[in-house]
């Protein structure tokens, strides 16, 4: 069916007609065509009301199907920043600067532990590392450092950083590097039980025209970011994406980047979580005048992936990004709060505190769920192939008795070796003699 046919315009558009067509489809079961959902996206008053409530109806039924009804999640992590440094120049962004704005380049190994312990000590069970995108390449004092530390690449010191991490706390990595070649999932997957990077948009306009988010960043190449996404599949990596809404992009091309989303998890089955994130303007970056995306907008987004992905997908949005509408991102199908740290602060939004978990169980029951922790790498995944096995026994240290593959709440990560194989040094990518390669 074309856009014309159910009534989308030239100027995106929507007519009554149309959308009570989309929605009456939807509310039979029938699966939504990429027209469909763009009329949907659009949804508003009484119609968002409506859509709201057949996404609330298909996650509800995904979560009986997974045996915990009535169960949203979240993880509880420790954030770490293990480096500032980037070689793209996206315009939102305040988590990327300059060298001479730094004390230091990277975290250093005692950096690291010294966010880890802590965390550990808390019951928190997952690490996210996060970083810029492969700094070396355009920071020479990037490369300088790692040089002289005898690592070949910024990934190698993530590599190393997790096994740390992993054997003196427990905590399970999860790696968020940016653009990964399939070698650097191979080397990775043994150290990490999951990885992610944001697909953020499939509009090919916000990286090429000048002015753009994205224009100057070559990790944000769409055509790169999906190849990521396929590359973590083909490797069997469970993997976290997901897309950022009010970049400027239009509800057409939104509903392109969900259904380039489900077409990659169909094909490889590899994406156990999708996050539908909003823009928030922020200070001193060329889009501080930008508006922040609508939460009626993120809601209809939220809601219109739930239907395209379907009752199985793990679909969540930061609680730190809503105010205090959660009963309306609730409503819109979300299974999942995502990672929320009662340690670190969100690096990537510091303006924007985790709510208290205390108090996101109050709001969540207050929407009648239950809220319970879960691991970084979702149960589905917690097997070969997806699971390496040298990390499946810190996965299950730390998983509920109960067999579901949440977490076990009153478990407290501790230091544990790593099973390594022989040949591992050969592919680390890490030129450094000490243990950690």
């Amino acid at each position: 069916m074309s856009a014309s046919s159910i009534g989308l315009g030239e100027n995106d558009d929507v007519s009554g007609a149309a959308m009570r067509q989309a929605l009456g489809r939807a509310a039979d079961g029938e699966a939504l065509d990429q027209a469909e959902a763009t009329i949907l996206l659009h949804a508003s008053g009484d119609d968002l009301g409506l859509l709201l409530g057949l996404a609330a109806r298909t996650r509800d039924a995904g979560l009986r199907a997974a045996g915990r009804p009535g169960v949203i999640t979240y993880s509880k992590k420790v954030f770490i920043p293990l480096t500032r440094l980037c070689r793209d120049r996206c315009g939102y962004c305040t988590f990327a600067t300059v060298p001479g704005r730094l004390e230091s380049l990277y975290l250093s190994p005692d950096e690291v532990l010294e966010i880890a312990r802590p965390g550990a000590a808390l019951g928190c069970k997952e690490a996210l590392f996060t970083l810029g995108d492969r700094p070396e390449a355009r920071w020479k004092q990037a490369r300088e450092w790692l040089d002289a530390r005898g690592y070949d690449d910024t990934l190698s010191y993530v590599r190393a950083m997790a096994v740390l991490v992993l054997e003196e706390t427990g905590l399970l990595p999860h790696l968020n590097p940016g653009v990964m070649s399939s070698e650097d999932f191979q080397r990775l997957k043994p150290v990490a039980p999951s990885m992610g990077m944001m697909l953020e948009t499939t509009a090919e306009r916000l990286f090429t025209e000048k002015g753009a988010p994205h224009f100057g960043s070559p990790d944000k190449d769409p055509k790169v970011r999906l190849r990521v996404l396929e590359d973590a599949g083909r490797a069997e990596v469970p993997f976290t994406t997901g897309i950022l809404i009010g970049l400027g992009e239009t509800r057409a091309e939104r509903a392109d980047a969900i259904f380039a989303l489900q077409r990659v998890s169909r094909r490889y089955n590899g994406i156990q979580e999708v996050i539908v994130q909003n823009f928030r303007a922020k200070p001193d970056t060329k889009m501080r005048d930008t508006p922040d995306a609508e939460l009626a907008d993120l809601a209809a987004t939220i809601a219109v992936t739930r239907l395209v992905l379907g009752p199985g997908a793990r679909i969540q949005a930061p609680p730190n990004l809503v105010g205090d509408q959660y009963q309306l991102i609730l409503d819109a199908g979300i299974d999942d709060w995502g990672g929320v740290s009662p340690l670190t602060p969100d690096h990537v939004n510091p303006e924007r505190p985790w709510p208290q978990i205390d108090e996101l169980a109050k709001v969540t029951a207050n929407a009648g769920f239950t809220l319970r922790e879960r691991l970084t790498i979702y149960p589905p995944y917690q097997r070969q192939p997806w699971l390496d096995p040298r990390v499946a026994a810190h996965v299950a240290a730390l998983a509920d008795p109960d067999g579901s593959g949440l977490a076990d709440e009153s478990a407290i990560p501790q230091s544990r070796p790593r099973p390594q194989a022989a040949a591992e040094i050969l592919v680390s990518g890490d030129r450094s003699p000490s243990r950690l390669s």
